[in-house]
């Protein structure tokens, strides 16, 4: 079989050395060296997969690489081989590995060496584990070939027997998938990947966000597809894009029809599972904990966020029942911890207790999803059907001390609903930057001296009420003071806080969360003369780390990719500064009205007697955005950054 791999790259190989007693010499020295890429650590001189997929959906892979080193980091990068895996749902062999070194000599590594040890992990135990070998001290020139053996899959699903192969076939049996990135971060000069099927088991697929050479061939009882790259230029990220996946080359590949047939297969596995079948112990407390409920609203937020807040975000290896098929609800209650899937089962679990109608839905966190049904999924959700008859979406993951019910970080991201009569892959709606707000109030004097003392208040709702409530909870509370008192000594280093008051961080339920401070800051103006110059502390882009936008690269005119920010957003500010008395105006920034159909912004100075106001109100309309959008969004960074980068300027005549 491993024969078989070479085919792939055999054209290849045969145009770059037909007369060379080993092919791998040729084809490394003619790829070149650091003088031919600059600016990389390696150069892969091919990467070959063949993958034999049996009439069960069952599938053997082999990798075939031979990556050349270019300079010292790329001897350290290269000086372990290592793959992980799953051993409840995939098999891994290292089958070769062979060391040409630039002088000539050729070295094989004793495969009796390779380690197979615990992948290191965090919050997630499923048992994975690594397969490993140390190359060792490798020099520019060098060169390594592996060749690896792999049957089975990426995800951990329902363990489905010991004894043989059955265990790797994915639970949705008889169909395949695979996603395969014709990206790297290292040059490449050929990537082949090369698939046989059954010949009853049509494969649609698609390529995306590029160009990839293809064929098919029919044989006696397979078909092969093949697809070719050549010359792959490193994928260069751009800050706060997307995820490489979905700008980069990839093929998606699958042999499920449509993802009706998705939808409807992981509606079935989990109700054949029991995965939400009701205990007395479960409806007993969610009759308990219902009492206060007087809506339909009350009851499903009532439900989501007690098991938000209830059941920690730990996964353990708990046998049956990983990946896809979620666990049993009367496992999770009793165990009060688990992954994404277990706290979307317990809720689902828990809400047709409570008399609703509650599926499981799957989606992508952090990337897209594309047409192909292959499964490209790592976060699990709930949904349920409301007197409306729509479905709605819940993450009791992502909204532990939330305000929402569904996290709108998760806003223009695909998932689909595990349904009995099947249903088609949705997106999840944009969501109003007014759910979002950041409202900075300020009241403040400036004495002759450039002493500014006042009183700012600080209120927040959605995503943003999450992220300032996460200074009090991920804090100890003797810190609570001190990490509102360093917002403001960000500003100043002078500052004191004469008072502090803020409503309960731990209780989100009753309302948005509010700050008010009263302050004395020192020296806070420049006094030049009869000329004093200070921005105002709301203008300072005070609560900085809670307008995520304000990271943004905006030196950046053009952007090739779409870009995304935490969630959207609207910040106003308000402040009114007393002035001393005789101010007269010498210089205030001007008004700025930038309007767009996804981003804007508008602020301005306004004087009248000895007080001055300033206005400012940002909106920033999506999570994720297209590249044509960047000029609104750049606009309304610099406009706000523009006022805390100008200061006002007053002269005080005598």
């Amino acid at each position: 079989m491993i024969k078989g791999l070479f085919i792939a790259t055999l054209f290849f190989v045969l145009q770059t050395c037909f007369a060379s007693v080993d092919p791998n010499q040729d084809l490394i020295r003619a790829t070149g060296d650091a003088t031919v890429y600059p600016n990389d650590n390696l150069v892969v001189v091919f990467d070959s997969t063949r993958v034999d997929v049996k009439e069960s959906g069952l599938s053997y892979i082999w990798t075939h690489t031979l990556t050349k080193v270019l300079n010292a980091k790329g001897a350290m990068d290269l000086s372990v081989v290592k793959f992980g895996y799953d051993p409840l749902s995939a098999y891994v062999d290292i089958q070769k590995v062979v060391i040409y070194k630039k002088d000539g000599s050729i070295r094989n590594l004793d495969l009796k060496n390779v380690l197979d040890y615990p992948a290191p992990a965090r919050a997630i135990y499923w048992g994975a584990r690594e397969k490993m070998i140390e190359v060792g001290r490798l020099e520019p020139g060098d060169a390594v070939e592996v060749i690896q053996f792999k049957k089975g899959f990426t995800y951990a699903l329902l363990e489905q027997g010991e004894e043989d192969d059955s265990k790797y076939i994915p639970p949705m049996k008889g169909h395949y998938y695979d996603i395969v990135e014709f990206w790297s971060g290292n040059p490449v000069k050929i990537r082949v990947y090369q698939v046989e099927v059954p010949k009853d088991k049509p494969l649609q697929y698609q390529v995306y966000s590029g160009e990839v050479q293809s064929s098919v061939l029919f044989r006696e009882d397979k078909t092969v597809y093949t697809f070719i790259k050549k010359d792959i230029v490193p994928f260069k990220p751009e800050p706060h894009g997307v995820a490489a996946s979905d700008v980069a080359p990839k093929l998606l590949l699958s042999t499920s029809p449509d993802w009706y047939a998705k939808s409807r297969w992981f509606y079935k596995v989990n109700e054949d599972f029991g995965s939400f079948d009701v205990t007395p112990e479960i409806q007993s407390k969610v009759n308990e904990i219902l009492k206060p409920a007087k809506t339909e609203l009350d009851s499903i937020s009532i439900l989501t966020h007690w098991v938000a807040d209830e059941v920690r975000y730990s996964g353990i290896s708990m046998g049956c029942g990983e990946g896809y098929t979620l666990h049993k609800g009367a496992m999770t209650f009793n165990d009060r911890c688990g992954v994404c899937k277990d706290k979307a089962g317990m809720l689902i679990t828990m809400l047709r207790a409570a008399g609703f109608k509650s599926y499981p839905a799957m989606t992508m966190a952090g990337s897209r999803i594309d047409y192909i049904p292959a499964d490209q999924f790592n976060h699990s959700v709930t949904i349920v059907k409301l007197k409306d008859g729509k479905y709605h979406l819940l993450d009791p993951t992502w909204v532990p001390f939330v305000r929402e019910l569904w996290s709108s970080a998760e806003q223009q991201q695909q998932y689909l609903m595990g349904l009995p009569e099947g249903a088609d892959l949705a997106t999840t709606p944009v969501s109003a930057p007014e759910n979002h707000f950041l409202k900075i109030d300020g009241k403040s004097s400036l004495s002759a001296d450039g002493t500014l003392t006042g009183t700012i208040t600080i209120t927040a709702e959605g995503q943003t009420d999450a992220g300032i409530r996460g200074m009090f909870r991920t804090t100890n509370k003797t810190q609570w003071n001190q990490n509102i008192e360093k917002e403001i000594l960000k500003i100043s280093p002078l500052a004191e806080i004469t008072s502090l008051n803020y409503t309960d961080p731990i209780d989100y339920k009753t309302g948005p969360i509010t700050i008010t401070a009263e302050y004395r800051i020192p020296e806070y103006a420049l006094i030049s003369g009869d000329q004093v110059l200070f921005t105002p502390l709301t203008a300072s882009n005070f609560f900085k780390n809670y307008q995520q936008h304000l990271s943004f690269e905006s030196w950046m005119k053009e952007r090739k990719f779409p870009f995304r920010d935490r969630c959207s957003r609207l910040v106003e500010i308000n402040e009114t500064i007393q002035l001393p008395e005789n101010s007269q105006r010498v210089y205030l920034p001007g008004t700025k009205t930038n309007p767009g159909k996804v981003c804007s912004f508008t602020g301005g100075y306004d004087w009248k007697d000895n007080t001055l106001a300033l206005t400012e109100k940002i909106s920033l309309g999506k999570r994720i955005y297209d590249p044509s959008e960047w000029s609104e969004f750049r606009n309304a960074v610099i406009s706000e950054t523009s006022f805390a980068d100008s200061p006002v300027v007053i002269s005080l005549k005598k």
